[in-house]
């Protein structure tokens, strides 16, 4: 039974709608600063790819629709940095 229901949510995690965030970041000053940020996004669970561009001060996320906005903002936060979304795709 544990293997049956295993096997039903990766099916579903496969299938996850994918979504695209693009976050304006306040306080970058440096490419550790980008690295601190991308890594801490990709640690949540269901986070395809991050991209941190310093000179814009926006990332890109790409995630599935079991990640919240607010997970996304929180995990910039963590790492001491401030994020408001700008669009969500």
């Amino acid at each position: 039974m544990k293997k049956i229901t295993l096997f039903f949510f990766l099916c579903l995690s496969m299938y996850a709608k994918e979504l695209v965030a693009t976050i304006h970041i306040e306080g970058m000053t440096c490419p550790l600063c980008t690295t601190a940020i991308k890594k801490s996004l990709k640690s949540i669970e269901g986070v395809k790819s991050a991209k941190v561009i310093l000179n814009s001060k926006r990332a890109t996320v790409t995630f599935d629709e079991r990640v919240t906005q607010e997970e996304l903002l929180e995990a910039i936060k963590n790492v001491g940095y401030m994020g408001d979304i700008i669009t969500i795709e």
